[in-house]
């Protein structure tokens, strides 16, 4: 990847950055993870040296699910190594869940949540796991979801919660190219930049 930031022209770490997602649920237990294509077991902390390794060697700004859902204790230790330096984004664990975020930040378990709408099952819902965030002082993402149609509503709510990450995959669909598009659009319209969060007038 760096490589290829290269090849482009651009400068790694400066003008692209980058952000994994590890899902390691799929692939862990109980604090046991299994490197299939590799023919490796590792437990918890030999996984999160594994990325650490992997942060101080690369331009990487942001791990997502780095640990297992069911693996509080060690994300714990993986916040606290390196939460001062990178995103610890947390979808499996948090589950756009507001009441899990201010849990996890008594926890000290991440520092930033994944937002996805159809998650939660609501947008009040949605919504109320980024105020918990805000309070919490975690960072936010708002996600789209494998598989959408080229619906673009899930842009306007980054905008309009004043939420500055969205995630919505590469260039490769045309789903995902609509959502790309309409965030281009709405950046001419703003100038760019998102207004905070305070500009927005809430109502439930």
């Amino acid at each position: 990847m760096v490589r290829a930031i290269e090849r482009a022209g651009l400068t790694p770490g400066d003008q692209v950055a980058i952000s994994l997602d590890v899902a390691a649920s799929e692939f862990g237990r109980a604090g046991r993870y299994r490197l299939a294509r590799e023919d490796r077991d590792m437990d918890s902390d030999g996984l999160a040296a594994l990325l650490v390794d992997w942060i101080d060697r690369y331009p990487i700004v942001a791990v997502e699910d780095p640990l297992g859902e069911d693996d509080a204790e060690g994300l714990a230790r993986f916040t606290a190594a390196v939460g001062d330096r990178v995103e610890i984004v947390g979808d499996d664990f948090l589950v756009t869940n507001a009441r899990r975020v201010t849990a996890a930040a008594e926890q000290g378990v991440c520092n930033a949540v994944l937002i996805k709408p159809n998650q939660a099952g609501t947008l009040s819902e949605a919504r109320s796991a980024v105020e918990a965030a805000r309070a919490a002082g975690f960072g936010a993402i708002v996600s789209a979801r494998s598989g959408e149609t080229e619906d673009v509503t899930i842009v306007h709510l980054a905008v309009g919660w004043g939420v500055p990450q969205l995630k919505v995959g590469s260039f490769a669909r045309s789903e995902r190219m609509a959502k790309w598009n309409e965030g281009l659009r709405i950046a001419e319209e703003v100038g760019g930049a998102l207004p905070p969060p305070e500009a927005f007038v809430w109502s439930r």
